[in-house]
């Protein structure tokens, strides 16, 4: 439906826009010799304008960059900032610890962890928690328990699932149906087929063929599909997960690191789901980086009894600056104080206007194109009707429009998360940030040449 010729050509026009607007930032970015790809992360190269948007300061649902330019975040560090940014409990708490208490990393257990431990058990109903810095090493950490408790090597994982960059969990369904490397998989360290099998999310049969072969320690998935697009469970599916699972002896990771805006406790909390273990990270420290994962007491009970594992040394479980004192205070405020219970009740009515804004345009506009919520987040994808697993999602992208999208409402100072078309909600997010969001958007949509 799209003239591609005179999108180009639109492309072009809003590049120059921002290249106009953004002279401190180009610079920056030219004169960043000494770092890999010319910013922190490689990652930090998707820019639609050329260059990367340079980061001055952000409150609440605000950021300013270096040249001055102030901009609506509905990307909130693709969750890292859910809370907003610095807000006032958290900073306080990183305050009182840096000025009053010292000691940022010590070795050495706070009072807060088991506060912290204590409230993460109420959300998501595991009974005992562990603390990394990001959701990734939580995933990897589980991971080992998970095969050494079952004495069975291989994960499975949903096609297009995102579990940050974990080696197992870069594997996609092939053409033939069967395993195959994600595309752009750097360095795996063998062949993932050797450590992981696949299935397409809401696909139980697939999922029970893969599990058949009876060398499945767990499966750890996303109770909705997130970094693709959002694929939300089919009815009944996420109960027939736990049942197929149960039946092959098979243990249940769930990872609510992104799903986490369905809810104060994710998904698992809202749709009463029975993981073993739960893996949550980014949102949970106001923007601290910290990540945690959580145990049923029955399979805790089953790693510390075994003498033959390393728990305390170097067993390949923990870091030396997990669950340091900094994040901890970072973790108690933001979930005491701002991601409350109440919280999400205005963030996920805020979603919803939100989300019924974005698909009236749609619907005026007679665009192909669906939009998913989930809970405090939304997401529009250019198929209709929404695709229902990752293969499907992933082959409904279209980088040229999402491009223009992106930095034609950059250029008017409205931030969506770079890599796909996601709008999230924090409890400082107003329904009229959404409101100028949908002005900005109907214009955008109008320029379309068709």
């Amino acid at each position: 439906m799209i003239d591609r010729a005179r999108l180009s050509s639109l492309m072009s026009a809003e590049q120059d826009r921002f290249a106009a607007a953004h002279p401190r930032s180009a610079a920056a970015y030219g004169r960043a010799d000494h770092l890999f790809g010319r910013v922190p992360m490689t990652w930090m190269n998707k820019k639609a304008g050329g260059f990367p948007l340079y980061f001055e300061r952000g409150r609440g649902s605000r950021v300013w960059d270096i040249d001055g330019n102030e901009y609506l975040d509905f990307a909130l560090g693709d969750t890292g900032a859910m809370a907003g940014h610095s807000p006032a409990p958290v900073v306080a708490a990183i305050r009182r610890r840096v000025d009053e208490l010292g000691g940022l990393t010590t070795m050495l257990p706070t009072e807060d962890a088991e506060w912290v431990g204590a409230e993460l058990s109420r959300r998501f109903g595991m009974d005992v928690w562990s603390f990394s810095l990001t959701a990734t090493d939580a995933n990897r950490w589980a991971i080992r328990l998970v095969r050494a408790i079952t004495g069975r090597p291989k994960i499975l994982v949903n096609s297009y699932c995102y579990h940050g960059s974990v080696d197992e969990s870069l594997i996609v369904v092939g053409d033939d149906g069967e395993g195959t490397s994600r595309p752009g998989n750097v360095g795996s360290p063998v062949d993932v087929t050797v450590t992981s099998r696949v299935a397409e999310f809401n696909d139980i049969e697939g999922l029970e063929k893969q599990l058949a072969h009876g060398d499945v320690a767990a499966v750890l998935m996303e109770p909705a599909l997130t970094n693709i697009g959002i694929v939300l469970p089919d009815p009944g599916y996420l109960d027939a997960v736990r049942e197929v699972t149960q039946a092959h002896g098979t243990l249940l990771i769930i990872d609510e690191t992104h799903t986490f805006s369905a809810g104060p406790g994710g998904m698992t909390q809202r749709d009463h789901l029975r993981p073993d273990v739960v893996v949550i990270g980014k949102a949970i420290g106001g923007g601290i980086p910290t990540g945690a994962y959580g145990l049923s007491a029955e399979l805790a009970a089953r790693a510390l009894s075994r003498t033959d594992l390393d728990l305390v040394d170097m067993g390949g479980v923990g870091g030396t600056l997990a669950g340091n004192p900094l994040s901890i205070a970072a973790m108690r405020a933001t979930l005491e104080h701002v991601l409350t219970d109440d919280a999400f009740v205005g963030m996920i009515d805020t979603a919803t206007v939100f989300v019924d804004g974005v698909q009236a345009l749609i619907d005026e506009h007679r665009l192909p194109w669906a939009i998913n919520q989930l809970g405090a987040r939304g997401e529009y994808r250019f198929a209709t009707p929404y695709p229902r697993n990752g293969t499907e999602a992933a082959a409904s992208a279209d980088g040229e429009l999402e491009d223009y999208l992106h930095l034609y409402l950059a250029n008017r100072g409205i931030l969506l998360t770079p890599f796909h078309n996601m709008a999230l909600m924090a409890p400082s997010t107003t329904v009229a940030d959404v409101h100028r969001h949908h002005e900005i958007f109907a214009e955008a949509l109008a320029t379309l040449p068709r």
